[in-house]
């Protein structure tokens, strides 16, 4: 069973992922409300891929991505934003995002993305 972190600002949003990442086999080890959180805890659990809102207090998607690929160049990261945000999505590719989902999401969608990164 694949392990994921989800990290996100929003407790609906990430109560909406785990469900989502539940029901379909995978095993949630973390949520983190900020970017800080989020990579302290990825350097401490190594799950096997995140999925990380971009726009979140003390620390960004995007500097928790830079920060998270600068510790395990291997990381698997789903970014994760509203919609609008297209260069800030391109911006995350550019820097080693696996991929991008935008909200409000489709399960079909998040679930594709993650088979196609593992």
């Amino acid at each position: 069973m694949s392990t994921v972190m989800i990290v996100d600002d929003s407790k609906t949003s990430r109560y909406m992922l785990r469900s989502i990442l539940v029901q379909n086999g995978y095993e949630v080890i973390a949520e983190a409300e900020n970017g800080q959180e989020g990579f302290d805890k990825y350097c401490e659990l190594n799950p096997d891929f995140v999925t990380l809102d971009i726009t979140m207090p003390v620390m960004d998607g995007l500097e928790t991505l830079v920060k998270i690929k600068e510790y395990d160049e291997e990381a698997k990261v789903i970014m994760v934003t509203a919609s609008g945000q297209k260069k800030k999505m391109l911006d995350a590719i550019k820097l080693g995002a696996a991929d991008f989902v935008t909200k409000p999401y489709e399960t079909s969608q998040i679930i594709s993305i993650i088979e196609s990164i593992l």
